[in-house]
This record gives C-alpha cells, structure tokens and sequence, in this order.
C-alpha cells in the first residue's frame, strides 16, 4: 500500500503565505495610518517580500528546492552530522511570527477599537515563536533522541527503524544496542531532502562509524518488507502519526515483524502545550493518548510503559509471548 507523502501539505503552506505577503506587501501600505509614514511602507514590504520567498520555497520543485537548501541552506553540527534540517523547516514558525505580529501592528494602528483582534493575533504570534525555539532546539545533537525505556531484549537485538530518515534515531540506538544490529527503513521520499534522505542516512552512518552494524531498506511501513517475527525490538519516532487514515495498518505491521516478547517504542505528536506551539489549533486534530492506546490494543500490542519526553508522547509497547 502506497501512503501519501507526509509533507504532501507544503502546497497549502504556501498558498497561505504567498497570500500574506501579498497582503503585506499590497494592501497593508495603502491604509491610511500607515501610508504616510515611509517607514511603515518600507516595513509592510520588507516583511511581505520575505513571507513570499519563504513561501515560495515551501512548495519549491525538487530542483529548485535542493539549489534553495544545499549547500548553504543547511549546516552541519559539529561532528559533521545533516539530517536534512530545511531553513524552510527551522525558521517558517519565525516567518509566521513575525507576520503575525506584523499584521496586528497594521490593525492597530488603522483599527486600535479593534484591539481584541490584533491581540489575539499578537498572541498566536508568540506561540509561532515558541514553537520555532523547540524546533531549533530539537536541531541540537545534544538533545536526547529517545527516553530512557526498557526496551532491548539483549545488546545483540536486531532492531528495527521504521521511518529512520536522516537516521537520527539510528545513531540514538547505536548508543544502548552494544554489539546488536539496526535495520534501518524509510520510504526515502522527502521531496525537500537531497536522494529523499538517504544519501544523509548513508553519510551520518558513514561518519558514525556503523556503516556495517546498519542495514538499510526502502519500504513502506503499511507493507513492510519482512517475514513474521523478524526483529527483537522496534522504535519509530514521529512517524507513525504522519500515516493519518492508516495509522492502524502501519502498528499492525509493526506488530507482525515483532518476535513475541519483542517490544516496540513509539514517539508521536499528540494534542498539548508542545504540539500546539508547533501546529497551533491544528494539533488538536492529531490523535489523543487514548486513540493511540486504543489503535495499540487493536492491532493486539500490551501497553507496558508510557510518558511524555520533550514535549511528545511516547509508549512501550509489547507483543504477548
């Protein structure tokens, strides 16, 4: 089964943005508190000109986007790790802050009676800004990859990623897994990402030293391609919830390759503080604690341990012996 691209909504981001910078750039002059002032105009514009730019870079063709991104788009950390980190990505909640903010200032000053409205949008401004400092945040490799869980059987697991990307949660299990190997998977399809990812995943490994202790395979995590009862253990960190309608088929999956006894460590976005800074109203569309422990018991998983870890939700869960 084929699943759509979880990135598949950068087109309406930037119908979005193309349509305030627009504004800014368009509409917001001409009023007249801000027409007479030239320095006003020369903000309204500047703003609207990088609201449409970063806009456009959202929904770039996959030429144009890798000529955006590499190789000055992104950097590497210090040991010379990339795992696809987008300027589109890092900085579109500052864009959208700093839009935000803007548009009030323009309402307050031709409307101040209607200071609910800016001040509410002044407010969603903050919360875009929040959210930009947790993504950049979580860009440092400092930041832990994964909580501390009793999950490995033996540290000569054979333990699967599935969604492993850049393989940033791959390195974070070479760290516990001893002398046990990792089967790396990802669909490899990121449009906005260099090879889909994959040619990263090869240089992180490459630099890590795990090249031989990491197999990679390109498959879709609703059909993996692995026999029953194939793997000791799993993890999948924020990828699980991007299957939206097939959420359910993508655990089951997981569940089949499972050993019996053979835990799985689950990492998604649900509705809270964190998600909201990140995805504002929106997140409140995402999956509940409730549906996922529902979804887990479905598919045949015992919950064994659960928690929250860097602002997301994450659960242990087992398939019975």
């Amino acid at each position: 089964m084929k699943t759509k691209a979880p990135h598949s909504h950068g087109w309406l981001v930037g119908i979005v943005g193309l349509a305030a910078g627009i504004s800014l750039m368009v509409l917001f002059p001409k009023l007249k508190a801000v027409a007479g002032v030239v320095l006003l105009v020369a903000l309204f514009h500047l703003v609207g000109i990088a609201v449409v730019l970063g806009s456009l870079a959202s929904f770039a063709p996959r030429r144009l986007g890798r000529f955006m991104e590499n190789p000055r788009g992104r950097t590497s950390d210090e040991k010379g790790y990339d795992f696809g980190w987008s300027q589109v990505a890092m900085n579109g909640h500052w864009l959208a802050a700093v839009t935000l903010w803007t548009v009030a200032f323009g309402l307050q000053l031709q409307w101040p009676g209607l200071w609910p409205a800016w001040f509410a949008m002044a407010l969603i401004g903050v919360n875009c800004f929040i959210g930009g400092l947790l993504l950049r945040t979580s860009k440092r490799t400092d930041f832990a990859s994964l909580p501390l869980v009793d999950l490995l059987r033996s540290d000569k697991d054979l333990v699967l990623d599935a969604g492993c990307g850049g393989g940033r949660t791959t390195l974070a299990l070479s760290k516990v897994l001893g002398g046990g190997r990792i089967v790396a998977v990802d669909r490899f399809d990121a449009y906005y990402i260099d090879g889909g990812g994959r040619a990263l995943l090869e240089r992180n490994l490459r630099i890590a030293g795990l090249t031989e202790r990491v197999q990679i395979e390109q498959g879709d995590l609703t059909a993996l391609p692995f026999p029953e009862a194939h793997f000791d253990s799993a993890v999948s960190a924020h990828v699980i919830d991007h299957l939206k309608q097939h959420k359910r088929t993508g655990l089951a999956e997981i569940f089949r390759v499972l050993k019996p006894g053979g835990r799985f460590l689950m990492v998604v976005w649900v509705p809270g503080l964190a998600t909201f800074s990140l995805a504002n109203v929106f997140c409140f569309l995402l999956t509940s604690k409730a549906g996922w422990r529902k979804l887990a018991r479905e598919v045949g998983f015992e919950i064994r341990d659960e928690g929250t870890f860097n602002g997301m939700w994450f659960a242990v869960l087992e398939r019975p012996r």
